[in-house]
Parts: C-alpha cells; structure tokens; sequence
C-alpha cells in the first residue's frame, strides 16, 4: 500500500484520473473535489447532500470493536484465499450498518484481495478517512501502523472494468501507474462513470438500505483539510482521533454466513 494522497484531477477531453500524489506534494496540492470537470450526468443521478445528522445519532448501537489485530495479518503474502463466487459483508459502523454483495465475477482478484481482508478483520476500527460529498467515501488504512507497514507493497493487479462506478459500488483506490490496488477502498456516493476509463474496477456494492448509512458518514472536514494518509499508516487511529476526531470508522467487517446471504448483486 503506498502512502499517498489519492486525489481527482481534469485530464484530457473531460476524463478524470483517480491517484495518488507523492508524500511531499500533499500540503502544496491537496486533492479537490470534481465539480464542471466530471462527466455530465442526469441532475437526478446525483445524490443530494447528505442531511445534518444529531450527534447522538452518530453511535447508532452495534457490536463492539475488535481489541488488537489478527497477526496473520502481518505475513501479507501468505494471507490469499480464494473468494467463494459471491459472498456478503456487514459493516457495523459509528453511523449504523450497511451490507456489501461481492460477486467474483466482476472482478475476480479484487474479490479475492477484499475477501482475506476481511476474513482476518483488516478494516475493524479503520476510520473512514475521506469522504467527499457527491463523489465518494474512501477507506482501507489500518488503524494499527504494523498492520500498514506489512501490507505498503502487497499491491494487486488491474483487471478489465466489467461493471461501471454507479452508486453504491466498490472499488480500489489506486494511482495513475498499473498495478498499484492494495487495501483502500472507496464507495462510489453518485453515478461516477467517468472513472471506468481510468480502469477503476467495482467488485460489489453497497444496497440501497445501506447506501443510507453510507449517506450519513461525517464528511464536514472537507476534502482539502482532511488527514494525512501517510501519517494514518504511521500512527494509525490515535493520530485520527486526535485530529479528526468527528470522523466515522468500521467497528467490525465480517463475512456473513452463506444462510443469511440475500440476493446476488
């Protein structure tokens, strides 16, 4: 997983590059927002803002966080099941709890690459770390720096884009070079089609009852002020909650049982 700031910017005839900026560029050129340069899309594609939210709701009961990390977790290279062809994962979150569909089929090492993460609970008490209202909501950093530091280089590579970045569907972060997915994750919040030409490839998505808790996540930081990606890899989620403290995390990401698995996305 590289340290980095991924970021949007306009590229030629209107496209949009999703990447990374170097460590010593962040504080010069923080990402920005989409505005004129996204692809036009039909006014009621857009979802509207997400409402203001009491701070009472903000801890909607769930299950408690995981103590600690799976120190399987620290061998990367040996953590490399085979996804079954779908499956379902339940996010229990600050803000309530949503349910992720994973079908292998749009793309298979993505899957895969999500599924051990979430089998050895990677994302339990990472925060949602960027969440750009009307664009996305970005996680995947560790909230523990050795779990970080031992997944910096486990990166993936790219496969074909068989489903567009609609609302609602998951999919790697990465930069303008190939093969750089690892572990970060962004839910598209609007139909983000322009991000298919850049090769980004969802793997699931997120239901419409959930999408209402994705709606929800703390985005008032604002795009330009948010934290720093490196130093969340260094100091995991102290240095968050110290800075960014409003900001909302995964409690717990868990496999559901195939029984209870709904239909397929």
């Amino acid at each position: 997983m590289r340290r980095a700031t991924w970021f949007v910017t306009a590229a030629t005839m209107g496209m949009l590059i999703f990447g990374c900026k170097a460590k010593e560029q962040t504080a010069e050129a923080p990402p920005e927002q989409p505005k004129a340069e996204a692809p036009a899309t039909p006014k009621a594609a857009t979802p509207a803002p997400a409402p203001a939210q009491p701070e009472a709701a903000a801890n909607a009961p769930a299950a408690a966080p995981r103590s600690g990390y799976d120190h399987a977790l620290l061998r990367s290279a040996l953590v490399k099941d085979k996804a079954p062809e779908t499956f379902q994962v339940k996010f229990t979150t600050t803000r309530g709890d949503f349910v992720v569909s994973v079908n292998r089929a749009w793309a298979p090492i993505g899957a895969d690459r999500f599924y051990n993460l979430v089998k050895h609970h990677f994302y339990d008490n990472a925060s949602f770390f960027r969440v750009v209202p009307g664009f996305v909501v970005q996680f995947g950093i560790s909230a523990y720096p050795p779990v970080s530091a031992a997944w910096e280089k486990a990166n993936i590579q790219d496969e074909p884009v068989t489903q567009s970045n609609k609302r609602g569907y998951l999919t790697y972060a990465k930069t303008s070079m190939p093969n750089t997915r690892s572990t970060q994750i962004f839910i598209n919040l609007k139909d983000n089609a322009g991000l298919d030409r850049q090769g980004f490839s969802p793997f699931g998505v997120v239901d419409a009852q959930g999408m209402k808790v994705v709606d929800m996540l703390y985005d008032q930081y604002g795009d330009s002020s948010g934290p720093d990606q490196d130093q969340i890899s260094k100091l995991g989620k102290p240095y968050l909650d110290k800075g960014w403290p409003k900001l909302d995390s995964i409690k717990t990401a868990t496999l559901m049982a195939p029984a209870a698995q709904g239909a397929k996305p």
